[in-house]
């Protein structure tokens, strides 16, 4: 009863070691969820980088679907709506450029072409060669010697403009010619047709009908054929400078002249009967525009 029972001791090594032991285990364990959380919401992070890449590229190439609820033709895609306005831009800028070049090419070739072939008299007249008319017949007297001018006659009211068109002549030693007589700007314009050269000189109203008055006197002929009894009218011109800019003489007159040799004529007074030249190197035009017929001499100096 005395002695007293033996104390069981524990070991040193396992009593003081355990705690130590489980407090790095759980460190080992919080390490280890840290590293797992790292790399998953790295992980996560990618993927999000990538898909919003993703939908910014497909956004530039107009791929990205509609939303929910959204109509698809209001999706908004820049890159195609600029496209969409340079073509809209570049296609209206080229239909108002060929409009104007159409409106303003109609424009032009109607009034070059405009009144070609209507409106066109094809008339002549008889005159008497030596500028006499027979006022009261004489059986004595020998048979007048008439002769005939054909020419095409074209009148434009409004313009205040005449075209005459002479043709080779059957007979008469003159030269086929176009003339122009432009009431507007005051001028006549001969084109010989032999010499391929263009005259110009101040339009002559004493000789050269007024056109209403002219379309007039063509009707009659029309009618009639021929005016009974006319007679010839001589007048001479002289060549004198060359014109360089036929541009500036009218729309009509250019139409005629250009891409030809222009010269300036001088008008000696104008004669009835027989006429005497007093220049050679002449040229002959007969043809009418009034009552009677006119044998226009160009000649040189």
């Amino acid at each position: 009863s005395g002695a007293s029972s033996p104390r069981r001791l524990r070991g040193p090594g396992r009593g003081a070691g355990a705690p130590r032991r489980d407090r790095l285990r759980a460190e080992e364990s919080r390490a280890a969820a840290a590293i797992m959380v790292k790399v998953s919401f790295s992980a996560a992070l990618a993927q999000k980088e990538a898909a919003k890449k993703g939908d910014e590229e497909a956004k530039g190439q107009g791929l990205l679907p509609p939303a929910d609820g959204q109509d698809p033709e209001a999706v908004v895609v820049p890159v195609r709506q600029r496209r969409a306005w340079c073509w809209c831009w570049f296609m209206c800028f080229g239909l108002a450029f060929m409009l104007a070049v159409v409106i303003l090419g109609g424009a032009y070739l109607y009034k070059y072409f405009s009144h070609q072939e209507s409106g066109v008299y094809f008339c002549g007249i008889k005159y008497i060669e030596d500028g006499l008319t027979l006022t009261e017949p004489d059986a004595n007297a020998p048979a007048p010697r008439y002769q005939i001018i054909e020419e095409n006659i074209q009148i434009l009211e409004e313009e205040d403009v005449e075209f005459i068109s002479v043709p080779i002549p059957e007979f008469a030693d003159s030269d086929p010619a176009d003339i122009v007589h432009d009431f507007q700007k005051r001028l006549t314009a001969y084109l010989d047709l032999s010499l391929d050269k263009c005259y110009v000189i101040p339009l002559n109203t004493s000789v050269v009908m007024q056109p209403k008055n002219f379309l007039e006197l063509l009707i009659n002929i029309k009618a009639g054929t021929y005016l009974p009894q006319s007679y010839l009218i001589h007048e001479q011109m002289v060549v004198t400078d060359r014109i360089e800019n036929v541009d500036q003489l009218g729309f009509f007159i250019y139409r005629l002249c250009r891409d030809k040799e222009t010269y300036k004529l001088q008008r000696k007074e104008a004669v009835r009967g027989i006429y005497k030249r007093e220049v050679n190197n002449c040229r002959k035009i007969r043809h009418f525009e009034n009552r009677f017929a006119v044998e226009t001499l160009i000649c040189e100096q």
